[in-house]
């Protein structure tokens, strides 16, 4: 039987030498849930990110996804997007989507095509063609066609502009399923507090608050931007 804890992370830690980049985190989240991880950069987003998708292993602690382990099924329900390009420049969108279609069987193929054109985005481009932007644009749409449970995006709208950050974050809003949830990592707050429903605060591989956004409002009486620069005094 489904419960409703999708992710669940105790005494989780992940050490590089003598650097602790996650330190002792305890965490459950739950389904349904627009989550924002947010702190500086070097505050263990990306290590949080990777040991959730499986290419990082624990130094401490334990993990699950939908009750597993990272491995073959939380592979099948994970959708993840991150930080750096990681697609060859000479293949062509329509490529892509092939590729796609062929490695994930919840990848919808007719999603993808019908956000590439809502995005004025050619499938018969190459990637080496395209301006940065544009080029996320085409790995958020590869991430977000697949019926996933889980999407864990690593800075999805770092280094594109204004308009370019609406585009993306309302072709997420627009492409996920009301069951699952959505991790998005990120240093630009008050670009994406709209849409959240629960804010993780990092610093130095420690949790420091996980609360949802209108307790923020409500106890606080300041937004989560604000939140954030006194608490990282940035």
């Amino acid at each position: 039987m489904q419960t409703n804890e999708l992710v669940v992370c105790q005494g989780l830690s992940k050490s590089f030498g003598s650097l602790k980049a996650l330190d002792n985190l305890n965490l459950t989240l739950e389904r349904g849930r627009f989550i924002g991880l947010l702190g500086p950069n070097g505050s263990g987003k990306s290590t949080t990110i990777k040991l959730l998708n499986g290419l990082l292993q624990p130094t401490a602690g334990s993990l699950t996804i939908d009750g597993a382990q990272p491995g073959v099924h939380t592979h099948e329900i994970v959708s993840y997007l991150p930080d750096r390009p990681y697609l060859n420049d000479w293949m062509r969108v329509c490529d892509l989507l092939s590729f796609f279609s062929d490695f994930y069987k919840n990848f919808d193929q007719v999603k993808a095509n019908d956000m590439l054109k809502a995005l004025q985005i050619n499938p018969m481009d190459r990637l080496k063609t395209m301006s940065k932007g544009t080029k996320e644009k085409v790995q958020l749409i590869l991430v977000m066609s697949r019926k996933a449970q889980l999407y864990l995006l690593d800075e999805p709208i770092a280094g594109v502009d204004p308009a370019a950050r609406d585009y993306i974050l309302n072709t997420i809003l627009s492409n996920y399923s009301e069951d699952a949830t959505v991790l998005l990592s990120t240093h630009l707050i008050a670009d994406i507090e709209r849409v959240l429903d629960e804010v993780l605060f990092l610093k130095n591989g420690v949790l420091t608050l996980h609360e949802s956004v209108d307790t923020i409002r409500e106890q606080h009486g300041k937004s989560v931007d604000m939140l954030f620069r006194e608490v990282f005094a940035c």
